[in-house]
Formats: structure tokens, C-alpha cells, sequence
């Protein structure tokens, strides 16, 4: 009896082994990787001499930031000739398009009235000879004259005119205004151009970060596109860790994990960004079904910029999957 019972015990005992194995919870699944960033390498758009680095190694930047300064001086020059070629063709242009003188339409305007009081005169003479040729009192003849003189008057009037209509027209013709103003066009797009190599000698922050690095110092001549300073902007803060094959399905890009380093107070947030296509060994091993185990893929997670600066490039991280805050799903 006394040996039924003992069995029957130790039976108790592996049923409620098995039963707390079974309902454990899952064990947490780690990853290890490092922090690295991708850093941006900021040069001068135009070769120049650096007159100022106005940054030096571990300041921070804020956006729109002054970097440094190139010598303007030849630039600031065309930019000065541009702008007088622009008033030059401008004032040809506005020559071409305005019409005479003032005083010379004035004096076309006075000419209008004078042939106009002329001609008023002239047909008020024509119209009493008319009526002096129906009475009899005046010769045809003179009918014939003022009448003459009528038509002359009128004649005068309208040359008066036309006079002071050609002093109100442009001086230029079609032609003439239209190249004109392809020249005032041509001399802006110069000046503006001038003007744009001005502004690019202050070369600014496009983002805020920090500086890294400083690769020329004041007096040295940069050529276009050689980096004068390397900024990291938070944004660009990034962890890279690899994830065996056999767990690799259970991440996904936008899933959330949690970052743990040494001197990290607390877990930081991050989302998977990146997860590569193709699987490569830890070591360099032959493929096989025993070194299955050693595959993993490469995973890149970011976290959020305020989060980001509390990592350093290089530094070893390990990852966790799920929210920072929340229990850890079971893979």
C-alpha cells in the first residue's frame, strides 16, 4: 500500500512538473548588435578659398546653421557687373519703348492746335463764301479759293497729327523691342545666377546634429564637393543586429523592439526599418543541416531622435523584441 502510494506521488509530482514546464511563460529572445549611424559629409558646392569654420569638433548645429565661409570677393564682383548689364539693357529697352521727348511732343501737341485753329478758320471762311455766292455778292472764284484753302488746312491738320502720333510711339520697332527685352532677360538670368554664387560661399547646416569630425581648417582652397565637416544628425542614429534563421519570421519591418546598452537608463523604443533579403554565416562556415543554426540576417531598427543621442556609433547593443513597457510575445 505504503509502495502504491509513492508512486502515485512521485506521479503527482511529474504531472505538476510537466504542467508548470508547459505554462511557463516564453523565455525572452535576445539579439546582439551595435549602434551605427549614417553621417553626413558637407562640402562647398563651388571651389573656393575657407575664410572661417565657423564649427569645430563636438559642437552642436542647429538647422540652417552657419558651417563655414568661402572668400565672395570675385563673386561679389560679377555680381556687381551683372547688375549694371541688367540697368544697361534696361535702359535701352525702355529707350526703344518710349516715344520722343517731352518738349518734342510738346511742341507736335502745339502744332495739332495751330493747324486745328487753322482749319476751323478756314471752314468758317468756306461756309460764309457760300452763302455770299447764293446771294451774288462773291465771285465762284473765290468760292473756288476757299475752298482750296479749307482742303489745305484740313490737310495740315491731319499731318499735325500724325506728327504727334509718331513722337507718342515707341522710338524702336517690333523687332528692335523684342530683342531688347530678350536682352534684359538674358542679363537677369546673369545677375541671378551671380547672385546664387554669392549666397553659396555662407555654407549652412541642412539639419541639426552634431559635428563629428572637421576635415579642412580656414585658408586651405576646397574643391567642389570635398567635405569640409562630417554632421550626424539624431535622425540618422541607427542599430544593426543579427537575428538567427530560425527567428527571423518573427520580426517584420514597422514591428517595435527594445534596446538595451551599457549606461542606457532603460530600455529605448526603436522600429525595424530594414531586414535584409539574404542570410549570411556568423563565421565562415561550409552549409550544412548542422550549421543551419549558424545563419542570420542582418535587421537595422531606428529609434526616435530624442532616444537616438543616447547611443554611440559603435556602441554594443542588445535588442529584445516588443514595445518598451510591454511583455514580450512568444516567437
Amino acid at each position: 500500500m505504503k509502495r502504491f502510494l509513492g508512486i502515485a506521488a512521485v506521479a503527482l509530482l511529474i504531472i505538476a512538473g510537466a504542467a508548470w514546464f508547459l505554462s511557463r511563460p516564453a523565455p525572452d529572445i535576445y539579439w546582439q548588435g551595435y549602434a551605427e549611424a549614417d553621417f553626413l559629409r558637407i562640402g562647398p558646392t563651388l571651389a573656393g578659398k575657407l575664410t572661417h569654420l565657423a564649427v569645430a569638433r563636438g559642437d552642436s548645429i542647429a538647422n540652417n546653421g552657419v558651417l563655414f565661409t568661402q572668400d565672395a570677393v570675385p563673386d561679389m564682383a560679377a555680381r556687381d557687373q551683372a547688375s549694371a548689364q541688367l540697368h544697361q539693357a534696361e535702359a535701352v529697352l525702355a529707350n526703344l519703348q518710349n516715344g520722343a521727348k517731352p518738349t518734342e511732343i510738346a511742341a507736335a501737341t502745339a502744332d495739332v492746335a495751330d493747324a486745328a485753329a487753322n482749319a476751323a478758320r478756314a471752314g468758317a471762311d468756306l461756309a460764309r463764301r457760300q452763302a455770299l455766292v447764293r446771294s451774288g455778292a462773291v465771285a465762284r472764284a473765290e468760292l473756288d479759293q476757299a475752298a482750296q484753302a479749307a482742303n489745305s488746312a484740313a490737310a495740315h491738320l491731319a499731318a499735325a497729327n500724325a506728327r504727334l502720333a509718331q513722337a507718342r510711339a515707341p522710338a524702336g520697332r517690333t523687332q528692335e523691342i523684342t530683342g531688347a527685352t530678350m536682352a534684359v532677360a538674358a542679363a537677369q538670368g546673369g545677375l541671378d545666377q551671380a547672385e546664387w554664387r554669392v549666397t553659396q560661399r555662407d555654407v549652412r547646416s541642412p539639419t541639426a546634429g552634431r559635428i563629428t569630425d572637421v576635415f579642412a581648417r580656414a585658408g586651405e582652397t576646397i574643391g567642389a564637393g570635398s567635405p569640409v565637416v562630417e554632421l550626424l544628425p539624431p535622425e540618422n542614429i541607427l542599430v544593426r543586429f543579427f537575428v538567427p534563421e530560425n527567428t527571423i519570421g518573427m520580426l517584420h519591418r514597422g514591428d517595435a523592439v527594445r534596446i538595451a546598452c551599457d549606461g542606457c537608463a532603460g530600455l529605448i523604443g526603436a522600429t525595424i526599418s530594414f531586414i535584409a533579403p539574404n542570410a549570411e554565416y556568423t563565421p565562415p562556415v561550409i552549409y550544412s543541416n548542422d550549421t543551419r543554426a549558424k545563419l542570420v540576417f542582418l535587421v537595422e531598427a531606428r529609434p526616435a531622435p530624442a532616444d537616438a543621442t543616447k547611443l554611440n556609433p559603435g556602441q554594443p547593443v542588445t535588442v529584445q523584441a516588443g514595445q518598451v513597457g510591454r511583455p514580450v510575445a512568444p516567437p
